[in-house]
Order: C-alpha cells, then structure tokens, then sequence
C-alpha cells in the first residue's frame, strides 16, 4: 500500500487518501486512522468520515490548525494492510428473499444461469466488509460478494424502494436504511431498522463492519418485524475473525 497522501478541503477539513483505487487493506486502514482520531486526546476534532480508500477529519479552524491534524495523522501506528482493522465487529441481517420483498430475484438468477435459490445460497454465504456509508444516512455498501450474481443496475430506477430492501449493482451488495427511489437489483428485504435518527448511534451498520446475510421465512420475516416495531429485538452482533490476507482483497464499483 502507498504512502497516504494529505490533501485539504477547504479551510476546515483535511482528507487522507491511502489508494486511488477500491482496495481492502486501503480500506481497514481508513477504519484504523479514524479510531485514532476518535481515542486521540491533542487536538480537538469535529468529525470523521470515512469513504472507501479516504478519511475526512473535520476541525474548527479557529481551534486547530490543517497542519496540526495532518501531524496527529502522522503520528497514528503505522498501517501496512494486513493486520485487519482496528475493531472488527460482524452483524448478521436476518432477509427474505425473492416473491414481494426481491421482485429482481429472478432476473438476477436469470443473468447468473442458475436457479433462484442459488442466488440466495451464493448471496448469503459470504461474509461482507462495509466500506463505507452513503448515498442517504445508514446505507451501506458492502464487498466481497459473490461475482457469478454480480448485475447491472436497472436501466429505470424506481421511484420508491422499501425500506431494508436488498439490492445488487455490479459486484456490490447494499442495504436500503429508508423508503428511496433507487436503480439496484432487489433481491430481498430485511425487517431489520438500519437508520434510528433518534438513536444515540443512528446507523446499525458503520464503515469496517463485517455483515453477514441470513435467510428467514416470512413467517419469521413478519415475527421480527414486530419485535423491532415494538422495540425487543436485538441484532446478533459479535467480535469478527481475520479471515483474509487484506492487502490482496479489491473491489470494483
């Protein structure tokens, strides 16, 4: 992995890059500087955000200096791509696949050449690395799928997508937070919340984290809907494992 490079935007905010393509170790290493800024103690820093090979540190400049927060990036342990992310966490996210809930099952298994429900094997046998959040608070976007299931986004984006609807562009996979137009492969939908605004930790699933696909029967489907609705139910979260060689892992868009 190159060496970051350190670039400002505007007079409030410093982005270190560390690739100029999607790469994975590029990516836990963006997850590691922002735990860093986030322990860190010598300068006082607004926000951090972290896209797939970047992190933005926001400051007061009134406060600190750009030169101050990009010698507290120097200063943070040195990253060379393979000792994993600072704080791996794996989530698993209950789905129903196919019928209402993934109305693009079928044209996604008919671009593939196989069945419907090999779709949903090869879809929930991975084990995927969020690498960061965009395009509306909480969604996620996810490598490391399976390339066979891998499809073009709809020619027409619909106006309205579900909330929790699973979809496919190119070899990504995502989770929709909200109800939003949008022009991805629908596959499936989980009941699962991904945006609390009122939460004290809004979005479930944040940069770094590693997401792992169960398949539910609508039955269970409608059963952790209403646990969620009435606030009981509890996303399995657990302490992910080094699985990889990091510095070998890319991802196209």
């Amino acid at each position: 992995m190159k060496d970051p490079k350190y670039l400002t935007a505007g007079e409030s905010c410093v982005v270190v890059e560390f690739a100029d393509e999607i790469d994975r170790g590029a990516n836990d290493a963006v997850v590691n500087l922002k735990k860093h800024f986030l322990d860190q103690k010598n300068i006082p820093i607004m926000e951090c955000l972290p896209t797939y090979r970047s992190l933005a540190v926001y400051f007061d400049p009134t406060v600190v200096s750009a030169d101050e927060v990009i010698k507290e990036a120097q200063s943070a342990p040195k990253f060379n791509g393979e000792e994993g992310a600072a704080h791996l966490v794996e989530i698993s996210i209950p789905v129903c696949y196919g019928g209402e809930y993934g109305p693009d099952i079928a044209n996604v298994a008919e671009h593939a050449g196989i069945s419907e429900e090999e779709v949903i094997k090869r879809h929930s046998s991975k084990i995927y690395h969020c690498y960061m959040i965009g395009f509306m608070p909480g969604f996620a976007y996810l490598g490391g799928m399976d390339e066979s299931i891998a499809m073009p986004r709809l020619t027409n984006p619909r106006t309205v997508i579900n909330g929790g609807s699973v979809g496919i562009a190119g070899k990504q996979t995502g989770i929709y937070p909200i109800d939003s137009p949008g022009g991805w492969q629908l596959i499936g939908r989980t009941p699962v919340r991904l945006f609390t605004p009122e939460a004290s930790r809004p979005t479930l699933i944040e940069a770094g984290y590693e997401v792992r696909f169960l398949p539910v029967t609508e039955e269970l489907y409608k059963k952790i809907k209403s646990e969620v609705a009435v606030g009981t139910y509890k996303p399995l979260i657990t302490e992910a494992k080094k699985r990889w060689n990091l510095s070998s892992e890319k991802q196209g868009c």
